[in-house]
């Protein structure tokens, strides 16, 4: 059997990225399941080590073409020494960010690794260091041919977003049908490649309070965000709404629908992260690679304390491997058993994980 390759881009080097890395990785049994490889440098993981576990063993190489597959490696993609001032912004953590990002991105679209997990980075940072996109999500887009789709997913909860990082001023100038339409087509496309559903059921939400209260609070839920919904039922897509977002997770309607489109960011990760703050995973859908991150940014409050919590780190990689294994049945059966009720290969990799922390607990 393929034991999977899994890229780890370092993140900003002074956040928390680095410990949550070594804390998921120090677990050896993972081994059994994929083979991890850093994208960042053998000084680095060293300084970090020497703080959160100094017994986490890495091997140390040039590129994806010298990893051991029993091992933890690090791709060195930064030979310079490196100034690491724990919790603070800096040009040169932005620097080492971008360089690893750059170089798992690169193997990624070669296929030399299967999935790329990302450490969270820092914008203010990424912009000191001369990356001259908004966040990762743009950057795959551009570098992976793809229409990105932000999705933040858990084992029950499927979020995707029209607009992401913008300017809440600048929200209704973005929303038009056709934009509406690509986010639900990418997401029920990806709801049947990635996740192995065979009709899969979306939930959109309406732009203003009350969706719109039939336009006596803003005409873009009856005029744009409605006829686009509409337009695609005719199609036989099973997609309802507007809806109005706080009633439609207040009343637990979330839980009657596989996926939830929202309309902006706040709108959909507010909710999200209340029902699974540490469990969620941040999925890049519509590209033609695997990605997924953790629900959390760089933490620079606690980086350095030993403060910072794996889950959703390791949530990261294992829902990236049940992507990938989904994904690459998806493709391979020509028929597309997948789509005509052959049970899919989602959640063994998720058991996976289950089994490694109910051990631990049970320690």
């Amino acid at each position: 059997m393929h034991k999977p390759k899994v890229g780890i881009s370092i993140g900003d080097i002074n956040g928390v990225g680095p410990e949550i890395i070594i804390k998921t990785l120090s677990d050896s049994r993972i081994l059994k399941y994929f083979t991890p490889v850093i994208y960042a440098s053998s000084k680095i993981i060293a300084y970090h080590k020497n703080i959160f576990n100094d017994s986490f063993q890495f091997y140390s190489c040039q590129s994806i073409n010298d990893i051991k597959h029993d091992r933890v490696n690090v791709v060195n993609v930064w030979i310079e020494n490196i100034n690491i001032t724990l919790g603070k912004v800096s040009e040169e953590g932005g620097k080492v960010a971008g360089a690893a990002l750059e170089a798992a991105v690169e193997d990624l679209k070669d296929k030399k690794i299967d999935i790329l997990v990302t450490a969270p980075i820092n914008k203010k940072s990424m912009e000191m260091g001369g990356f001259k996109h908004v966040g990762h999500t743009q950057f795959l887009a551009e570098k992976l041919d793809g229409s990105d789709l932000m999705m933040m997913v858990n084992d029950e909860l499927r979020v995707g977003l029209v607009t992401d990082h913008i300017p809440v001023r600048r929200i209704h100038e973005k929303i038009n049908k056709n934009l509406i339409q690509k986010k639900i087509q990418l997401m029920i496309k990806s709801l049947k490649m990635d996740f192995g559903l065979e009709k899969p059921t979306i939930a959109v939400l309406g732009l203003n309070p009350h969706a719109g209260d039939d336009g006596r609070i803003g005409k873009e839920d009856t005029e744009i965000v409605r006829p686009a919904i509409l337009e695609l039922k005719k199609k036989g897509l099973l997609v309802n709404g507007p809806f109005p977002a706080d009633g439609f997770f207040g009343s637990s309607d979330y839980k009657k629908y596989d996926g939830i489109i929202a309309m902006y960011h706040d709108q959909g990760l507010v909710p999200f992260k209340l029902l699974s703050f540490g469990e969620g995973v941040n999925f890049t859908a519509g590209l033609s690679g695997v990605r997924t991150s953790p629900d959390h940014g760089t933490a620079m409050d606690i980086a350095g304390q030993n403060l910072a919590n794996p889950d959703s780190f390791r949530r990261a990689i294992f829902t990236g491997l049940d992507i990938f294994k989904t994904r690459t049945a998806f493709f391979e059966d020509s028929e597309n058993s997948l789509l005509k009720g052959k049970k899919a290969p989602a959640k063994e990799y998720d058991e996976k994980e289950d089994e490694i922390l109910a051990r631990d607990k049970a320690l």
